[in-house]
């Protein structure tokens, strides 16, 4: 992971979708930013977007967010969560490959209220 800037999504549990910003794509930075070790989940395969949150959110009872998935199999995410992209050699983070919109759409589709 490298000290680039990157354009993300982030999304805090007081946010309804969000806000787009560029940030350090340190580990350390990351870590700052969701409160602890982080845990990347891919929530987008084409483009891929991955989500990055708090490892341990659940277990430290972070505050609930929003929740992702299906009706039948779904998770509640807890903690402020950093959505971007992955580079073409899939070693660093990238930009956020999708547009704010679309994110908010998938929060809709996984039945959140926006």
């Amino acid at each position: 992971m490298s000290d680039a800037k990157i354009k993300v999504i982030i999304k805090r549990p007081d946010e309804k979708a969000g806000h787009v910003t560029n940030i350090s794509a340190s580990l350390k930075n990351l870590q700052k930013t969701v409160e602890g070790n982080i845990e990347t989940v891919v929530v987008g395969e084409n483009p891929k977007v991955i989500m990055i949150c708090n490892e341990e959110g659940k277990i430290q009872k972070l505050q609930k967010n929003f929740r992702m998935g299906g009706e039948i199999f779904f998770d509640i995410i807890r903690g402020t969560v950093i959505i971007c992209g992955e580079s073409e050699d899939g070693e660093d983070f990238a930009d956020v490959p999708i547009d704010f919109e679309t994110w908010k759409r998938y929060l809709k589709a996984w039945g959140n209220e926006i």
